[in-house]
């Protein structure tokens, strides 16, 4: 990815390397937080500045460790910044926006344990991507989090208004439609090459 251009890095991000569809991070909070449209678009919101902000923060964290040689404290560095980050929107957020904060209850302290933030922030390390590259493709990631958050918040709100049969109320039509949504994106698959 590291040869990529800016552009190529963005869009590859969101469709082909899909943090939700091809690379499975952040299940929880897709399932957890899709039953409505405003609370997906609240999670997404934090997600991106969360993810955005960690992956500023972690990257330069992550050139101080290498400089010390001591790169392999990375993982828990980004467990600090991200905890940190996460504390903070949600005070935030409880500030500004308390219907916000209500509505997504527990998940936005799990934005904290989110595999989507963690992984964002450890590829771009990973990938040997410039700071700027490293930005990009996290709000990217960020981009394609939030549009398969909706998409399927907005595909459970309408299934709620439809006859669906008894045994697949619920859960298991919820399933059935990430399965099917995670199929779509897997066409992108062929960006990334």
């Amino acid at each position: 990815m590291a040869e990529m251009s800016i552009f190529s890095i963005f869009l590859v991000s969101i469709l082909a390397n899909n943090v939700v569809f091809a690379r499975f991070l952040g299940i929880c909070p897709y399932l957890g937080v899709s039953k409505e449209l405003s609370t997906a678009f609240g999670m997404s919101a934090a997600v991106l500045a969360v993810m955005t902000l960690a992956t500023a923060i972690t990257y330069p964290v992550f050139e101080g460790l290498k400089a010390l040689d001591i790169q392999y404290l990375d993982t828990i560095s980004f467990i600090v910044v991200i905890a940190s980050l996460v504390q903070v929107v949600e005070i935030v957020l409880k500030k500004t926006a308390p219907s916000l904060y209500q509505s997504l209850g527990i998940f936005l302290p799990l934005i904290t344990t989110n595999c989507a933030v963690m992984g964002t922030a450890l590829l771009s390390v990973r990938e040997e991507l410039s700071y700027f590259a490293s930005l990009v493709f996290t709000v990217g990631s960020a981009i394609g989090f939030a549009m398969a958050l909706i998409i399927f918040a907005g595909i459970r709100e309408r299934l709620e208004v439809r006859h669906v049969p008894k045994v697949l109320q619920g859960a298991p039509i919820g399933l059935i439609t990430a399965g099917i949504l995670a199929l779509a994106f897997m066409g992108f698959s062929g960006l990334g090459s």
